[in-house]
């Protein structure tokens, strides 16, 4: 699947969250902004989870990024009633920014000398998507797109051939993701009401979202720190409502962003050789997740003229069952296992629906389109 694996040289002694009989897991799914931690018992049982900030190696260092990591680690331990760091059969860890082999590498030497577990597995987060968008049974096949902050397609064809993307932003091709949206909203906006782009309702819109009357007031503001930059992120929402009344430049940006979302799949499933069976389509992120209904339907739209076999399904389970179905798989779990998993995050699923739709979120800029754009 495009893992990174490690064996530790030794092993530690096992603490109380290790008493059980058989493997047990540790998922991590770490999100720019989102970190989601849960122990698994060796029947599916989740017996403790923890919920953190963003996993930003590129910003703060991986030593440090790591660090915060330990600390949820030890605080979905203290929840399953350890005491200290647990001791597992597998971690399996899903990290943004682990976007290339040596950075999977590095994290995976990292996460390893913790001790965690006798066996770690690294792999990018839209891994996490995937697994938990494919059947149990059988051989998983599909592809999973993202599209959160940034954009980030995977898919995984028979025999464990996998197909990826570098995903780092527009140096690896990229376009799309909520960030980057509202950079192509602002853009088009600025044009509009200085005369060198056609009018936008983008170009009253966005500048009103923040209580200001002119793009100009808008630049001002952002060029001389009266206004965090992250702050502009929030401004996809907008873009989406904009587009929804008709406006001509709103919908364009729209559907250009389908049409990344449907090329992405389009060439995994290709690579794949899956364009001629059934298979599934994991579309997740927040801006797809949000079921706006140009998006929605375009991206259905296009994928049945160019991928008719395709099944797309919008998934909106949080990211770490799929760390941890993971993690099952290389435990060797019965099917039991699996199911117990799943149905144990079956509710936070229509929660996550629910806030999706309506557009509210916890902390995640990611899950809802609205942070920062750096590496999906």
């Amino acid at each position: 699947m495009g893992l990174t694996q490690s064996e530790p040289a030794g092993s530690a002694p096992a603490s109380p969250c290790s008493a059980a009989p058989g493997p047990s897991v540790l998922a991590i799914d770490a999100g720019n902004s989102k970190t989601d931690v849960a122990l698994v018992g060796p029947d599916g049982t989740v017996l403790g989870t923890a919920r953190g900030g963003g996993f930003r190696p590129p910003v703060v260092g991986t030593e440090r990024a790591v660090g915060g990591l330990a600390r949820l680690v030890e605080e979905a331990a203290r929840r399953a009633g350890g005491s200290g760091p647990p001791r597992v059969g597998h971690v399996s860890a899903c990290l943004a920014n682990a976007d290339l082999p040596s950075e999977e590498e590095a994290l995976t030497e990292a996460l390893t000398g913790h001790g965690w577990g006798d066996t770690v597995t690294v792999a990018n987060d839209i891994f996490a998507l995937l697994r938990a968008g494919v059947a149990d049974d059988g051989e998983p096949t599909g592809v999973a797109v993202v599209c959160g902050a940034g954009i980030n397609c995977a898919g995984l064809g028979h025999g464990g051939r996998t197909a990826r993307f570098p995903a780092i932003g527009r140096l690896s091709g990229d376009w799309g993701g909520g960030g980057f949206l509202s950079e192509e909203a602002l853009w088009w906006a600025a044009r509009a009401e200085d005369g060198r782009g056609e009018p936008t309702e983008l170009a009253r819109a966005l500048p009103a979202h923040f209580g200001l009357t002119t793009m100009y007031e808008l630049i001002e503001a952002v060029h001389l720190g009266r206004l965090e930059p992250s702050h502009r992120y929030a401004l996809t929402p907008v873009l989406f409502a904009v587009a929804a009344g008709g406006d001509a430049v709103a919908r364009a940006i729209v559907d250009r962003q389908a049409e990344e979302v449907v090329t992405m799949a389009t060439v995994a499933l290709t690579r794949l050789d899956l364009l001629a069976e059934e298979t599934p389509v994991i579309l997740g992120g927040g801006v797809l997740a949000a079921r706006h209904p140009q998006l929605d339907d375009r991206v259905r739209e296009l994928l049945a003229e160019r991928a008719p076999k395709a099944a797309p399904r919008v998934v909106t389970v949080p990211p770490v069952l799929g760390a941890a179905l993971l993690g099952l798989d290389g435990t060797g779990a019965p099917p039991a296992a699996y199911a117990r998993l799943r149905a144990h995050y079956d509710g936070a699923e229509g929660a996550a629906t629910q806030r999706a739709r309506t557009g509210v979120t916890e902390t995640d800029g990611d899950e809802m389109g609205t942070g920062s754009p750096s590496r999906a």
